[in-house]
């Protein structure tokens, strides 16, 4: 029962890890928790936001010190959003046209992550109603299988 306790916490925690973080809203150590984002980083993003909080993305970009297009897509990546919404790019940057279509490799590994990602979601479901199923059977009383002896043993 322990080791599935033990699981249903660190499946929460996967989960948890995969949640966005809102950039007005979000703490020191959730700001640290994005991949790319420091401590220096963090700082700047809390001292602007005290100032008042980021409108969009562009707003974000502009008053950041040392974030650019490209650091606002790769924290977009790792869950950060502004205003509940995902980093676009660029608002007013054309399409470049030396983009290189996806090459095969990187087709297989993209499907291996989404497939590796719905797995993760399949046990860590299944592994909550492995415990759920635990606890109730701990908490729900059992029936009187002592009255029996009980009364055997007073005649």
């Amino acid at each position: 029962m322990f080791k599935k306790l033990l699981a249903f916490f660190a499946a929460m925690s996967l989960v948890a890890a995969f949640a966005a973080v809102d950039v007005n809203k979000a703490t020191e150590a959730e700001l640290d928790g994005i991949k790319g984002i420091g401590p220096v980083t963090t700082k700047l993003i809390i001292s602007e936001r005290k100032k008042g909080e980021f409108k969009n993305w562009d707003d974000f970009v502009t008053r950041v010190k040392g974030v650019g297009d490209k650091s606002a897509a790769k924290f977009s990546a790792e869950g950060l959003t502004v205003s509940g919404a995902s980093y676009q790019g660029p608002s007013t940057a054309p399409a470049k046209k030396t983009d290189k279509p996806m090459t095969q490799k990187a087709k297989e590994a993209a499907v291996a992550t989404k497939d590796a990602v719905k797995g993760a979601a399949v046990s860590t479901k299944d592994a909550v109603k492995d415990t759920a199923k635990d606890v109730k059977a701990a908490v729900t009383p059992k029936p009187d299988a002592a009255k029996p002896a009980a009364s055997a043993a007073k005649k």
